[in-house]
């Protein structure tokens, strides 16, 4: 080296060393202290606050909002899962804009100042229709979900080589909010117990994400779980509920992980819901208790719920022995499922401000609701009347009925027509002696209403009609199981059905597009093409009327400031069915079972340019149709209704054995 270059060395050295430590020093980096219990962010000590929120849930025009809400509470992270088949909906379809563009809803949070632990499955559970899986994956009948079934493994390496690439750069340590990243999720509860799929998933997040992003699992709090879902360089983490015994829930996590920080990923505020059985509640006292315990350990914990919000559309899952889930996802959580306060907030934000500093500022309040009052509606069509809306592409014959899947049908309804074989002019059985119907048909012969058949719990309904006579069967998707062995769980007649103990054949079967014919032309239907259906008596049964489309719409009220208001909508005597408002599948309404009495409906979906049309599929019973006196009418409401039933008081369902 010269003596000129040595003197340059000399005057630059300091400079080129502040250089390399300024930028290690602002090197973002999330990792674990082992030796230490706990995490490093930026190589300071720790610990993460957060709450669930499913921006699936919850409609883009309030993810802001929801979001602020979670921020005031006095979290600095945020939990969300990424289902996959709200992304991929049919193969190599994908949908990333709009309601469907997590990555903008990640930097919402960003922008906020939350920090994201993202669970990106390929498997939720989440109570999610068939755990978040996309249904086209039972198009192969024998595939092993969760598992190395090779045509498994090809799909879910498919879809994350388009997932996460579009999340590495939300990664921590690239300038964004993620600082952990879930692999599958309590995978030690399900059957297959792969340890090779667990190390493909491993692989694939770390060839698309890289060797720096911290890659965890989470199982409930018990060591046969761990057994099966924690693996070698996936960091373990437990989840339990409110009054659970903390120091034993913990101790589980230690055997896994002997050293690390301790993380509750799912400490549950409250619980979720079924069709016919009492609303879901925690005490707020009880969680307020149990969080405090365990952030005086100085674990990290997640809020799940913090906010549920909406199954829209068909998207609920469902439980074994079969029990769907309802709409509402309300969950009882600190944010109800409209994003109000409640006293669960404002106890949590009481515990959390006994550890963190609480923001500055004011808390954003909970929205205004309006009572829009009743809307009238006019019957339009029968679902047979309507065959040619509803399924403009014709049937499809089939010597046997076929599954929703290989008429390709992954939501909603299909209608299954052939002929009766014999004379029926005595009560005969129609049966399903295999439980085939997933998972409820209503039933008519020539147009007459006979009953209802339903999984687990009517497979046999007695009939009437004449050699000849069109049998036609409606069925309906009540949402697929999303935990546990079955959640491969195929819909429609999935098996054979017997008359009079004679095999059916010769089907002619019809997949219907509800949501389509709604938007583009149920919905537009002038009322006076089939006004006369108001007047006609309704051929009917003396439970049942034919499943029918009814149309009403309302205007919003001219003059008064702030206007659309979020509301909630009712149904006083209809029985069972879907709604959509302006197009949009607000979900099932099932009031004669409850807990769910009201619907949630968003703002967003509303307008003040031209009337809101209503279309309503009522599948039992409407009050009006048959000539009776009662008003055919729904009812826009300022309060939700969720938990009006308890057990001892539901109404009997002409469709269960225990009625």
């Amino acid at each position: 080296m010269s003596r000129v270059a040595r003197v340059l060395f000399v005057l630059l050295a300091p400079l080129l060393v502040g250089s390399t430590l300024g930028s290690r020093a602002s090197q973002r980096m999330f990792q674990i202290d082992y030796s230490h219990n706990r995490f490093l962010k930026d190589g300071q000590p720790f610990r993460y606050i957060s709450g669930s929120i499913h921006y699936f849930r919850i409609p883009s025009f309030y993810w802001k909002d929801r979001l602020m809400k979670m921020k005031m509470a006095g979290l600095n992270a945020i939990q969300t899962y990424v289902p996959w088949n709200f992304h991929e909906p049919q193969p190599g379809q994908y949908q990333f804009s709009g309601e469907h563009d997590v990555e903008h809803f990640l930097q919402l949070a960003h922008e906020l100042g939350l920090l994201v632990i993202l669970r990106p499955g390929p498997y939720i559970c989440a109570e999610w229709d068939m755990g978040g899986l996309p249904a086209w994956l039972l198009q192969k009948e024998s595939i092993i979900l969760r598992s190395t079934d090779p045509d498994y493994l090809a799909a879910v390496g498919k879809w994350l080589g388009v997932l996460l690439p579009k999340l590495k750069p939300l990664l921590y340590q690239n300038g964004g909010p993620i600082i952990t990243v879930q692999v599958e999720n309590e995978y030690g509860g399900y059957f297959t117990c792969d340890y090779d799929y667990l190390r493909f998933l491993l692989k694939s997040f770390r060839c698309h994400l890289g060797n720096d992003v911290l890659l965890f699992t989470t199982d409930g709090a018990c060591k046969e779980f761990l057994k099966c879902g924690a693996l070698q360089g996936l960091y373990a983490t437990v989840d339990f509920g409110a009054g659970s015994n903390i120091t034993a829930a913990f101790l589980t996590q230690r055997q896994s992980e002997p050293q690390g920080p301790l993380v509750n990923s799912e400490f549950y505020t409250g619980w979720l819901d079924h069709w016919g059985q009492p609303h879901s509640t925690v005490k707020t006292e009880v969680v307020a208790s149990t969080l405090y315990e365990i952030l005086a350990y100085g674990a990290s914990v997640n809020l799940y719920m913090f906010i549920g919000g909406t199954n829209f559309a068909y998207w609920n899952g469902a439980n074994t022995p079969y029990q769907p889930q309802p709409t509402s996802y309300d969950y009882d959580a600190p944010l109800s499922e409209a994003g109000d306060l409640t006293k669960k907030y404002f106890a949590v934000r009481d515990v959390i401000g006994k550890f963190e500093k609480l923001p500055e500022g004011p808390i954003p309040p909970s929205t205004p609701k309006f009572a829009y009052g009743k809307v009238a509606m006019k019957k339009l069509k029968t679902v047979e009347e309507a065959l040619n809306i509803l399924c403009p592409a014709g049937p499809i014959k089939s010597l046997y009925p076929l599954t929703f899947i290989k008429v390709k049908q992954y939501f909603g309804f299909v209608l299954y027509r052939t002929t009766l074989p014999q004379d029926c002019s005595n009560p005969t059985p129609l049966s399903s002696p295999l439980n085939g119907v997933h998972d409820r048909a209503y039933v008519s012969v020539d147009g007459v209403p006979q009953g209802i058949l339903a999984r687990d719990t009517v497979i046999t309904l007695n009939i009437m009609g004449k050699a000849g006579a069109t049998l036609d069967l409606l069925v309906e998707n009540m949402g697929r199981v999303n935990y546990g062995h079955y959640i491969n769980d195929f819909k429609g007649l999935v098996s054979n059905l017997t008359l009079g103990g004679n095999i059916l054949m010769n089907w002619t079967v019809f997949p219907l597009d509800a949501d389509d014919a709604v938007r583009s032309r149920l919905g537009s239907l002038d009322a006076r093409v089939s006004g006369h259906h108001n007047q006609a008596p309704a051929r009917r049964s003396s439970n049942y009327m034919l499943p029918a489309f009814y149309v009403g719409n309302f205007s919003i009220p001219s003059g008064i400031p702030d206007l659309p208001q979020d509301t909630f909508i009712q149904f006083p005597g209809w029985t069972k069915g879907q709604v959509w408002i302006n197009g949009f599948n607000l979900g099932r309404y099932w009031p004669a079972r409850g807990p769910q009495m009201t619907l949630f409906v968003p703002q967003n979906i509303l307008k003040t340019s031209a009337p809101n049309t209503i279309v309503v599929l009522e599948l039992e019973q409407a009050p009006c149709g048959a000539g009776g006196p009662k008003l055919c009418a729904l009812e826009f409401v300022d309060m939700p209704v969720i938990g009006q039933l308890t057990q001892d008081r539901l109404p009997p369902d002409p469709a269960r054995k225990d009625s």
